[in-house]
């Protein structure tokens, strides 16, 4: 039998499972420190974690280990690539959490709009001050969701019996899926202005940290609430600072850049505080626990791998390929718009890639969504599209076109009702090294998409690239090399420009504005 370790405090359904399967027996113990007991179990076969810090040390210490499965979403505490350095499959279990933090969003509205956290005080000291807690109903009001995954669906699905208007802003799920949750899709800067509750369901990377600023905030409905149950970073709590009080706006929060005791430094701006309860509750630590523990059979015994999080590329899959889709992916989303609603991913695999078109799925869904982890398999990558109700195509290809070892991506946005927009590029290696060949109507680019890369589509007249050379030279950026095409029939061009540092948006916003181009960007590849 194989032993399976699980040092925390988990439901114990997880060990019911595995040892009712016949096939496990299991230790849990989360009393112990785990580096005396991964000493004490060295013949583990398995681990199921949750918050522990699964180090190179505690992996050391655990030669049999192959499985670690995280009871929950994220997996930061685990060192993944490690794992895989010691062929150890890494799994997690999204969406066991799910339903306790909407339930959670939807408490802390309720608690605030009715002020029961300092009724309730008010009340247990004897007075009796119906007067000053005097409350506000949800229902008429606008409610804004800022990321519609599973958490933020099911935000909509709880809040809309308050008979709400709701909206909603993710730039991944179709107009179709956001539909079917009641969800009326906008911007960012009209779901700040209309919505009265503002919930926030988004990753913190390098595009949405500090994203709720000053300019988003100062465009806020005077006297709405924002709930914070994802990521601390998304806050700018500066600008908040600055903004909360001439906006009268309310803040409930529930997350922290680190979950520790100690102050906290948006307490000056917090009207509800918790110590990050989304994910606790009895029900929540049943479902992980549950879902751990048939993941863990159903990889053993059925071959189901679409939860690992550190997966090998297949062998003969060059991993050079996998960077140029995941590039590509990347680049196609910018030139499109980040913040377009897609409807359709459409691929084409020439050569000796054809084999392998579902793998390279991942890289490709990865850079059109920098928070899903590249570790994940084919399946993954298919579910998550499917949740987002994008359509995701693999081309039948003509290899008389002598494309071989190309990859051609197609992203198609919705712009309204009736209205799309597609963006196509090709590209492929050569000598070992990334190479665009097409943008759309531009061919023969033979662009190297490596290092800062700024990007403008525009219709086409003389003086443009001048106007472009001198706005990034008074910025003190140096262009390092530079293609522009211009197509006769669209009478558009392209102007594609690898420069030596990093390109202010603000300095990008004031060239497009001055050229007049339909797309404009800055991206690091």
């Amino acid at each position: 039998m194989k032993k399976v370790l699980i040092p925390t405090k988990l439901d114990s359904v997880a060990k019911d499972i595995l040892e009712k399967s016949g096939y496990y027996s299991v230790v849990q113990d989360d009393s112990t420190d785990l580096k005396v007991l991964a000493a004490a179990h060295a013949d583990s076969y398995a681990m199921i974690v949750r918050s522990e810090k699964v180090t190179p040390e505690i992996i050391d210490l655990l030669p049999e280990l192959k499985v670690v499965v995280r009871a929950g979403a994220g997996f930061n505490t685990i060192d993944t690539v490690y794992a895989r350095a010691r062929g150890i499959d890494v799994m997690n279990t999204p969406g066991a959490n799910s339903n306790a933090v909407a339930e959670e969003v939807v408490a802390m509205i309720l608690a605030d709009a009715r002020h029961l956290i300092p009724a309730d005080a008010s009340t247990r000291a004897g007075q009796w001050e119906k007067k000053r807690f005097m409350g506000s109903e949800l229902a008429g009001k606008t409610v804004g969701i800022v990321g519609l995954g599973n958490i933020g669906r099911l935000v909509a699905k709880r809040i809309s019996g308050f008979d709400c208007t709701l909206l909603g802003f993710d730039p991944v799920i179709s107009t179709e899926r956001a539909k079917e949750v009641k969800v009326t899709l906008t911007d960012l800067p009209t779901l700040f202005a209309q919505s009265d509750y503002i919930s926030l369901h988004i990753p913190e990377n390098d595009d949405t940290r500090g994203m709720v600023g000053e300019k988003l905030l100062s465009q806020t409905k005077e006297g709405a609430t924002i709930v914070n149950c994802a990521r601390a970073g998304i806050i700018d709590e500066e600008a908040l600072r600055r903004v909360k009080s001439t906006r009268k706006l309310r803040l409930l929060n529930d997350v922290y850049p680190k979950d520790a005791e100690g102050a906290k430094s948006i307490a000056d701006l917090a009207d509800i505080m918790l110590p990050h309860l989304g994910a606790s509750t009895r029900e929540a630590n049943y479902n992980a626990a549950r879902r751990a523990a048939e993941e863990l059979i159903d990889l053993d015994y059925k071959g189901v791998t679409s939860f690992i999080v550190n997966r090998d590329i297949p062998e003969g899959l060059d991993v050079a390929y996998c960077e140029l889709a995941n590039t590509l992916a990347r680049l196609c989303r910018n030139i499109l718009g980040k913040n377009s609603t897609l409807k359709m991913v459409e691929t084409s695999f020439y050569g000796d890639l054809q084999p392998y078109a579902n793998w390279l799925a991942v890289p490709i869904v990865a850079g059109i969504w920098e928070d899903f982890e590249r570790g994940m398999d084919y399946q993954a990558a298919f579910n998550y599209l499917d949740e987002m109700g994008i359509e995701y195509v693999t081309r039948e290809v003509d290899s008389s076109k002598g494309y071989d070892g190309s990859i051609t991506l197609d992203l198609t946005s919705e712009i309204d009702s009736g209205t799309l927009r597609r963006i196509s590029v090709r590209g492929t290696l050569a000598e070992g090294n990334m190479m665009v060949a097409r943008i759309n109507e531009f061919d023969r680019l033979y662009f190297e998409p490596l290092g800062h890369t700024v990007c403008f589509l525009y219709d086409d007249r003389p003086g443009v690239i001048g106007v472009i050379g001198a706005a990034l030279a008074a910025e003190g950026i140096n262009i390092e090399d530079m293609r522009n095409p211009h197509d006769a029939k669209t009478n558009r061009s392209l102007a594609i420009l690898k420069v030596n540092q990093r390109v202010p948006s603000e300095v990008i916003d004031a060239i497009s504005a001055n050229i007049h181009s339909s797309s404009a960007f800055h991206i690091t590849l």
